[in-house]
């Protein structure tokens, strides 16, 4: 059963997906924090995977880690951004989570010799977890959202749970729906039908809309709102105006002008602690648009543009981010590029030359497989070659290390045994306790993931962005450096300037500053514990080293 008197915010979407959701969740959450409320986060993801590990990231965005090294949806990064804090597992949660429970349950007798059903048996273990994520967090309100759409077949389940919540502890329970309001271009008029019609369709769940976030290319005016606050049976100054924005963190500080987290805590009859403090918020998200600061050039080549006539920034989301934190902190913006490396595969040195010279600095995240592995190879040379400044994240650490063996070193056959399996020099190879997951065909959750220690060397770039010695950071990967060609490697000038405790594993490689104004590899992701307030110290070290060579040319 849920704590007594404790409060659940649920957050639902209308419309269509994509429509913010987790930005409302994320902008609730840090307002609610602010007034002085212990809060906690919670997704939901109707899918039945497990986990998110196994997921395209041109179909359904990046995979976040979280500190466990539990994979799971992108939103889950976005609530750490605004919280500034990690989450656990109990913050997140997948139809597969919930049916893997309840059938080893069965399998187990938990239930009795019952016949298991979805209702109440699913239904109750989702109430279970919802109600443990609130236990184990110690919050007082719960915020959570509720993937997909509104009249989706496959979140039924989630919002008959909250609806029985709020059957059970009626002033303990709201719901947020935010819909989209389009503004048809031949007719140039906000429509509020499509809303109308989502409410109907929440209505038929047994559930009410509390509030109702609108979400609209421009601010919707009193006349729309007093339209959805007749039809839709929600008071008009619950219906809250959420126009386009320049950043997403601009969203707390509308919604704070609008009194929408005063009007939660009003709502949930508990009183307001204090004013939020968003001064520290304001002023990063101020520095996130300010088109004014000088502009810096950075290229990302990736591999997860085949999205048709669209490039899915998602894919790289916390790369993104992560650029941005740093940038707004050294008063620059970023201008990111979106380099195909199957593009560069083709491209002759002319060509190259042309797709990435402009730049001032150059990134390659992580990835898998082998498609355009050979373009991200070229750009790395090209970044090496020319002093630009270079970032390789996880798979771009890995090729990092491949090109300076082939082309430095001299082994002309270097590689991964991720692409080539009988390379005569298989400088980046499979990790041993990985070869049995391989082998049985065991590929979701078995990866080398979540937090792990680094030690770091004296003198190097690495421990001079820290300013420490040992730092823990998220992992997500099968492969590392081969131990039997790290002292090849460091004989002909490539640093290794973070390892594990144990001296085992290759962590970060840098070249010294002597050689290079900024050319730096993590095994690890560090885009996944870069915050608005407090950036990573490698990507602001990359984009001072970005910030130079702009200055230079």
């Amino acid at each position: 059963m849920a704590k007594e008197g404790h409060k659940y915010i649920f957050v639902l979407g209308g419309v269509m997906s994509g429509v913010g959701k987790g930005v409302v969740t994320s902008s609730i959450g840090l307002l609610l924090q602010q007034k002085g409320y212990p809060v906690n986060l919670v997704k939901v993801d109707p899918y039945l995977n497990v986990d998110a590990g196994t997921m395209n990231p041109t179909e359904h965005g990046e995979v976040f880690v979280l500190r466990s090294g539990l994979e799971t949806d992108q939103d889950m990064g976005n609530y750490e951004r605004f919280l500034g804090r990690d989450l656990t597992n109990d913050d997140y949660m997948t139809s597969g989570m919930v049916y893997q429970s309840v059938i080893a349950r069965e399998r187990a007798l938990g239930y009795g010799g019952k016949c298991v059903e979805a209702v109440p048996h699913v239904r109750d273990e989702i109430l279970r977890r919802i109600e443990s994520a609130a236990a184990y967090n110690g919050s007082r309100i719960s915020v959570i959202e509720i993937g997909g759409t509104i009249g989706d077949f496959q979140n039924a389940l989630f919002i008959d749970a909250a609806r029985v919540l709020k059957m059970q502890h009626p002033e303990d329970v709201l719901f947020v729906m935010v819909s989209y309001l389009p503004t048809p271009g031949t007719l140039g008029e906000m429509k509020t039908k499509p809303t109308q019609t989502a409410v109907r369709d929440l209505n038929s769940y047994g559930v009410q809309p509390d509030f109702i976030v609108a979400r609209s290319k421009e601010a919707v005016d009193e006349k729309r709102k007093e339209k959805l606050a007749i039809s839709c049976n929600v008071p008009k100054d619950h219906v809250i105006s959420a126009p386009d924005i320049g950043s997403i963190y601009e969203a707390p500080l509308n919604f704070e002008k609008d009194k929408l987290g005063d009007s939660l805590l009003d709502s949930l009859r508990l009183p307001e602690k204090r004013r939020a403090s968003l001064a520290a918020w304001k002023k990063f998200a101020l520095a996130a648009v300010n088109t004014k600061a000088p502009e810096i050039n950075i290229a990302v080549v990736g591999k997860y543009f085949d999205t048709g006539s669209f490039v899915l920034a998602d894919a790289y989301l916390s790369v993104i981010e992560a650029i941005k934190f740093s940038a707004a902190k050294l008063h620059r913006q970023a201008k990111i590029t979106w380099v195909n490396s199957k593009d560069l595969e083709k491209a002759g040195p002319k060509v190259v030359t042309q797709m990435l010279g402009k730049f001032h600095g150059i990134i390659v995240p992580g990835g898998f497989g082998e498609t355009g592995i050979e373009g991200k190879i070229k750009a790395i040379r090209f970044a090496r070659e020319r002093n630009i400044p270079y970032f390789g994240l996880c798979y771009g650490m890995q090729l990092m290390v491949v090109e300076y063996a082939r082309n430095v070193l001299g082994l002309k056959d270097a590689n991964t045994t991720e692409i080539k399996k009988s390379a005569a020099d298989p400088v980046v190879d499979v990790m041993l306790e990985q070869k049995k997951h391989l082998a049985d065909n065991k590929y979701g959750g078995t990866m080398r993931l979540g937090v792990y220690p680094a030690y770091l060397k004296k003198g190097t770039m690495a421990r001079a962005a820290y300013k420490k010695e040992l730092v823990e950071e998220r992992h997500r990967h099968r492969y590392e450096i081969n131990p039997a060609y790290v002292k090849q490697l460091e004989e002909a000038g490539l640093v290794f300037s973070g390892t594990s405790p144990d001296g085992v594993l290759m962590e970060i490689a840098e070249l010294p500053r002597s050689e290079h104004p900024f050319m730096l590899g993590t095994q690890f992701h560090p885009e996944l514990q870069a915050r608005p307030l407090t950036p990573h110290p490698l990507f602001t070290e990359f984009i001072r080293a970005a910030i130079k060579r702009k200055r230079r040319k």
